[in-house]
């Protein structure tokens, strides 16, 4: 409904601005400030009062008498306030929105677009454990791909594996060279990559410290590995695959927690393996931008604003990771129709030089998107695998849920001693506001501004945090559940959605219809820029009209079985609303809390 609005503003507002021989090609719609009442505004008198040669509000007021409201659905008010052009919708919108939102259990999501679409997320080095540092990747990229689904794309989530750089080839000379005994310490955890990582330490901790002989006859080992890789020897393979693999199941283990779920592993042998890779570096070479200077193959990007030169191939002619991540992206390219890269913003300069590569080498970059994040830190400061000093995502995850439980308890505890929430409730809503809390803290951000991960915000059930929006679905689930335990018949569950939407005579109610009505084109919008943080901001500004709805409109207790009806209707449309907008998010919606 919200949609189809908004594209009836853009209609008559052009077709006024026309009229008055006024650019057309700006028309300012957005959502009006807090003191307006309209559901959509124009600030278009901003930009025209210079060109018409007069005052805002007067620009705004000749622009809203030239718009014609007939033959539209919903459309069937102008007026202004000051210099913003106002649009009000009818009656019509709102039933519209409350019949679609309370009926449909998918409320929120878009046509199919018949757009295949790859999101390649995470992909951090098989090296160890996920650390809190690298949290934000899974966590945003999950949400695009979630957010892209709602948006109506056919999305596939990649998890891009390096298992040809150097890293991999100590940890797998580590493996093979030490034992236990040689270790200093015991895993972590009780899982592969915790046990693991230790034999990776230990290497480089023997490659910083041992005497130059030992380490040059380690480095001649490595180097055996990588030419290996490079030469396509099946033995190698196996023996780097057997480190790999095993470290990607711990991580696998990790990562569902969140959850964090892929649709396929892509190893960056593979393109070694099938040639693509030499076929990238040998275009590379033939082109005009290709130099070899230092002892490697380089190219020279500064026609594309880049001053720093992409190399990508060494003297021994074995190719690096970014020649091996360009014949992965010309892969994606030919079996996706838009591919989408959640990148550390140490990436950034990579990720510049990728997109440049790629158009040189003739594709359509317009394919790809980034999403580039900052990275979480922890009042305790930075982390770092290889040294193992770093906090991993697993002990984060561990306290959510301790504290979370605590929380739950504290406030719970006399329905706990009557029987109405069990302790078996109390772990399973300490689960999902715990990891929601660590989730929604993280993806609420903008992706480009840095988080230091603070317990008690995450965790504040009266802020604006994941327990504070859970809570609103949890409500309006014991709302319904007290209905049909009373034989009233639920809007949407019971029967279909069929009241009177004008029995709804509070401002709250009908505030809380036009967020209602808001969430699909949040949904598109999320998704044409790639910020799920929009979505968070969505559900914030919706609890607080609920909220709003939830102290002044009475349910169960209302004046008539008309007006209970219909808030109960405006009821099973907020938690199909705000259990879609949290799973966008990849945040659980608790039935109780």
């Amino acid at each position: 409904m919200f949609r189809q609005f908004r594209s009836e503003v853009s209609s008559a507002l052009a077709d006024a601005l026309a009229s008055l021989d006024l650019p057309t090609d700006d028309l300012g719609i957005e959502r009006p400030p807090d003191d307006m009442d309209a559901t959509l505004a124009s600030s278009v008198a901003f930009r025209l009062a210079g060109v018409v040669g007069d005052a805002p509000p007067n620009v705004a007021s000749d622009v809203a008498g030239a718009v014609d409201v007939e033959g539209y659905d919903y459309l069937v008010d102008v007026d202004t306030a000051g210099p913003y052009v106002n649009f009000h919708a009818g009656e019509r919108y709102l039933a519209d929105t409350l019949g679609s939102a309370a009926d449909d259990e998918a409320y929120g999501s878009l046509p199919d677009r018949d757009t295949t679409t790859v999101v390649e997320h995470t992909s951090a080095n098989p090296t160890g454990p996920v650390h809190v540092g690298r949290a934000r990747n899974p966590i945003v990229g999950d949400a695009v791909a979630n957010v892209l689904e709602y948006a109506g794309y056919d999305v596939d989530r990649h998890y891009y594996v390096n298992d040809a750089g150097r890293q991999m080839a100590v940890f797998t000379w580590a493996y093979e060279t030490f034992d236990e005994d040689d270790l200093d310490d015991e895993p972590a955890r009780d899982r592969v990559e915790y046990d693991l990582v230790r034999y990776y330490r230990k290497g480089n901790e023997f490659l910083e410290n041992a005497d130059p002989d030992a380490v040059e006859a380690a480095e001649a080992e490595i180097s055996a590995i990588l030419q290996g890789l490079e030469g396509g020897d099946e033995a190698t393979y196996e023996r780097v695959g057997e480190v790999v693999d095993a470290v990607l199941g711990g991580m696998k283990g990790c990562l569902a927690r969140l959850p964090a779920e892929f649709d396929e592993f892509v190893k960056e042998t593979r393109f070694m393996l099938d040639g693509s890779t030499d076929d990238v570096a040998d275009r590379l070479k033939e082109t005009e931008y290709a130099v070899y200077e230092e002892d490697a193959w380089q190219l020279e990007l500064d026609d594309w604003g880049i001053d720093k030169n992409l190399v990508f191939l060494r003297s021994d002619d074995t190719s690096l990771y970014t020649t091996r991540d360009l014949a992965h992206h010309e892969w994606k390219f030919e079996n996706y129709d838009r591919a989408v890269t959640v990148l550390g913003e140490d990436h950034k300069l990579q990720a510049d030089q990728l997109d440049a590569t790629l158009e040189l080498l003739g594709n359509d970059v317009d394919q790809l998107g980034h999403v580039i994040y900052s990275y979480v830190n922890l009042p305790e400061g930075k982390m770092s695998t290889r040294k193992g000093t770093g906090v991993m995502l697993d002990d984060l995850l561990d306290e959510a849920v301790d504290r979370a439980r605590a929380a739950v308890e504290s406030r719970m505890d006399d329905r706990i001693r009557d029987d109405d929430l069990t302790e078996e409730d109390v772990e399973r809503i300490a689960h999902q506001v715990g990891i929601g809390a660590v989730r929604y803290d993280i993806v609420s951000k903008q992706p480009a501004k840095a988080i230091t991960f603070e317990w008690e915000e995450a965790l504040d059930f009266e802020a604006q945090s994941a327990p504070y929006v859970q809570y609103v679905h949890a409500r309006c689930c014991g709302i319904l559940d007290e209905a049909e335990s009373a034989g009233i018949a639920v809007p949407g569950v019971s029967d279909p959605v069929d009241v009177d939407v004008a029995a709804l005579e509070t401002d709250a109610a009908r505030e809380l219809l036009r967020e209602v009505a808001r969430f699909p084109a949040v949904i598109e919008s999320a998704a044409e820029d790639l910020e799920p943080h929009t979505v968070a901001t969505f559900t914030r500004e919706f609890a607080e009209a609920y909220n709003a709805f939830y102290r002044e409109c009475p349910v169960l207790t209302a004046e008539s079985d008309e007006l209970r009806d219909a808030r109960l209707a405006v009821v099973a449309a907020a938690r199909h609303t705000m259990a879609n907008a949290l799973d966008a998010l990849g945040v659980e919606a608790p039935e109780s809390m």
